[in-house]
This record gives structure tokens, C-alpha cells and sequence, in this order.
């Protein structure tokens, strides 16, 4: 089990300088992948990075809805930006929302025809990106430690909320994709 954060009075754990290197390259490519991503995105379909994860995640589901609060969660969204993005992809015939069947006091969120050709036309090119900037850089094992590294820090994250906010519900584990996503 990591750490407690250090009491108010205990001095703080500092990074190593190989620790501070480690942080300082980790939280550069945080930042780089999601642009070079959204470039791509842009450029190819007029997408943006998350409105292409949100467009992936609605293809992933059922019937291609699911409920609004589950998409932001999903999304890793506030309910109010998520709202705006829909309305964005509702204006491109991407999406549409209807009150929950079995209870109206949620909305779902549904993925048009529209909206999934528009996806199933920009996936190569995001994949093909993905590919070029991520598993093509790195090998079989690399990819391995990466994975495991991705799920222990979400790990990390989602056990630090619960702490934080023991309601808050914590982002669902990754499905597996088509070849859209």
C-alpha cells in the first residue's frame, strides 16, 4: 500500500533528481499526446480529442446510448462541459438525447447513424496515429510495463477520490474496442 500523504508538519518526500526526471518527461508527453491526438483529429474530421472519445465510448454501448451522468464519467467530464459538447455534436446530427425510458429524471445520450459513420470515417487515421506516436515507438515489453503502469496510477487516482469523496463514482475500466474506437 503507497504512502500517506505526509502530516502538516512532516517534510515532504522530494523527487530524487532521477525521480524529477522521470515526473518532468511523464508529465511533458501528458500534455503533448492528447494535442498531437487532436491535431490529427482535427485536421482529418473536424473532431476534438474528446468529442472522438465521447463519439468511441457511445459506439461501445448497447443500442449506442447510455446515460448522460455515465458518459461524464466516462468522459472524465463535469455534467455542464459534457452538455455543451453534446449540444456541439447534436448541431452536427452526431448525437441526439432523449429522456430515459425507464426513468425521466435521466437523459441519455444516443450516437446517430450519422454520428457512427462520422467515427467509422475518422478511426484509421486516429489509430494510425495512435500507432505512429505510441506502438510503434515501443516494444512488446515496454508496452506491457506501460499498460501496467497506466492501470496502477489509475488506480492510484480513483482509490485518492474515494478518499477525498467517498459518493463520487470513479471512471469505468476501459472496454474492449472495435476498430473504431
Amino acid at each position: 500500500m503507497p504512502e500517506q500523504p505526509p502530516h502538516p508538519n512532516e517534510e515532504p518526500r522530494w523527487l530524487t533528481p532521477a525521480e524529477l526526471e522521470t515526473w518532468q518527461r511523464f508529465s511533458l508527453m501528458l500534455h503533448k499526446l492528447p494535442t498531437a491526438l487532436e491535431a490529427q483529429l482535427q485536421q482529418d474530421s473536424g473532431l476534438r480529442y474528446a468529442e472522438y472519445y465521447v463519439l468511441a465510448g457511445l459506439s461501445d454501448q448497447p443500442e449506442h446510448r447510455m446515460r448522460m451522468s455515465e458518459l461524464a464519467i466516462l468522459a472524465n467530464s463535469e455534467q455542464s462541459r459534457l452538455s455543451h459538447m453534446m449540444s456541439r455534436l447534436e448541431r452536427r446530427g452526431f448525437v441526439r438525447r432523449e429522456p430515459d425510458p425507464t426513468n425521466g429524471r435521466y437523459t441519455h445520450a444516443i450516437l446517430t447513424d450519422a454520428g457512427l459513420a462520422h467515427l467509422v470515417e475518422a478511426a484509421p487515421g486516429h489509430v494510425a496515429r495512435v500507432r505512429a506516436l505510441v506502438y510503434d515507438v515501443l516494444d512488446p515489453a515496454e508496452l506491457d510495463s506501460l499498460r501496467s503502469a497506466a492501470e496502477k496510477i489509475s488506480e492510484s487516482i480513483d482509490r485518492c477520490e474515494q478518499r477525498s469523496d467517498p459518493g463520487k463514482n470513479t471512471a469505468p475500466q476501459p472496454q474492449q474496442r472495435d476498430a473504431a474506437s
